[in-house]
């Protein structure tokens, strides 16, 4: 019997990593992904600032997971009968399983906004942050800096671009612009109010309800009818599914149960709870997630081994629960907990603290420490390194 995880990023290296722990050793575990290491994709705006952070945050597979790794791009998918197939370095092939799990999370959507693909540049990948960070420093005084979509990863990017300004003691304008009315339109009001006052203190120029309707080389065009003349334009606006979805992510209910042989976690999917309620696409969703589908891949197996045709078993239900929100704008930082909004340095620290202890969690023990040592400068030993995740996980849009 062979048991697949298409994906290795939050949702998949969590579930590759129990499934190591639990499944029958009969059973054939085989993690499939198109890169060779794990990102951990909620700090990778601090490499646009701080390069070196780059070999904090990235993690070779062979290095955390015991079993088959195959390098290869998932293409396509049949839930049902189980097979995927992946597009490798010598060809297209087919990859048959017995259960499995859709893990690839989801990637930049353009909503065919005319000429905005062409002309940004997303943050999505290491090679992302690299090529922002090489435009900005190609910038000069009173160039601009436009960052479109003010979800997560748009205030952190621009946070960055800011404290980098200033660290380079260019005079460069960042805009962020987003067409709802707030920032972090999808979060509570009282952390949305933090998050704008701080990227205000830090530079950043806010401009919410202002929708893209296009780009070209020079000027983005807005959906007001004026045009907003740049120099650099990342995009953060927005996520859709991997090609294998045919570029979706379908819904899927508490059991994550997308196929009779599959399951869908973490951001590949629209996951609705069991209290009904739809979860947003985060690494805390993702990695609690992959908690649940491992419960009910382990209890699929098992089902499936027997073979004695009884009724297929009760899955497990998973229920979002994140008692708190983070994010970090150039060297400051919001963090909500519960009613408490936090900023500065305490919620600088909480968000370096989940970062290690998402690190430790994975096996990534050095890697933890290092990215304690070189965001907050304060000497930690392996051994302190909490490997459980801390309760409030950053919720970056991926």
């Amino acid at each position: 019997m062979r048991v697949a995880v298409l994906g290795a990023g939050y949702a998949g290296l969590t579930l590759a990593r129990s499934l190591e722990r639990t499944l029958p050793e009969a059973v054939d575990l085989v993690v499939v992904d198109e890169q060779r290491d794990h990102l951990v994709q909620h700090e990778l705006h601090r490499v646009v600032r701080r390069p070196s952070l780059a070999d904090d945050i990235t993690v070779p597979l062979t290095d955390v997971l015991d079993c088959e790794v195959r390098r290869a791009e998932v293409t396509g998918l049949d839930a049902d009968n189980g097979r995927a197939t992946l597009r490798t370095a010598d060809g297209e092939e087919t990859l048959d399983y017995d259960v499995g799990a859709v893990c690839l999370g989801a990637e930049t959507a353009y909503y065919d906004l005319d000429g905005v693909r062409e002309h940004a540049t997303p943050l999505k990948r290491l090679d992302h942050a690299e090529t922002i960070r090489t435009d900005f420093l190609e910038l000069g005084d009173g160039a601009r800096v436009v960052v479109g979509g003010a979800g997560l990863s748009g205030v952190q990017v621009a946070g960055e671009l800011a404290a980098l300004a200033d660290e380079e003691a260019v005079d460069v304008e960042v805009v962020l612009v987003e067409q709802e009315a707030h920032v972090a339109p999808t979060f509570p009001e009282s952390f949305q109010r933090a998050v704008h006052d701080s990227l205000v203190d830090a530079g950043v120029t806010v401009r919410t309800g202002t929708g893209v309707s296009g780009a070209d080389a020079d000027a983005i065009a807005l959906e007001s009818g004026a045009d907003l003349a740049y120099n650099q334009f990342v995009w953060t606006g927005g996520i859709q599914g991997p090609e294998a979805l045919h570029d979706e992510r379908p819904v899927v209910r508490a059991d994550l149960r997308l196929g009779e042989s599959t399951f869908a976690v973490g951001d590949a999917a629209r996951v609705v709870d069991s209290d009904g309620e739809a979860v947003p696409a985060s690494a805390s969703a993702a990695i609690r997630e992959a908690r649940v589908a491992a419960d009910n891949v382990a209890a699929l197996v098992d089902h499936r081994r027997d073979g004695d045709g009884r009724f297929e078993p009760r899955l497990t239900q998973y229920s979002f629960d994140v008692p708190g929100w983070l994010v970090s704008v150039g060297n400051d930082a919001v963090a909500k907990v519960g009613p408490t909004v936090l900023t500065g340095r305490a919620a600088l620290a909480l968000k370096t603290t989940v970062g290690a202890g998402y690190l430790g969690s994975v096996g990534a023990i050095r890697n933890a420490t290092d990215l304690v040592r070189e965001e907050l400068n304060v000497a930690v030993d392996e051994a302190d390194v909490d490997v459980d995740v801390p309760d409030v996980v950053d919720v970056s849009e991926k």
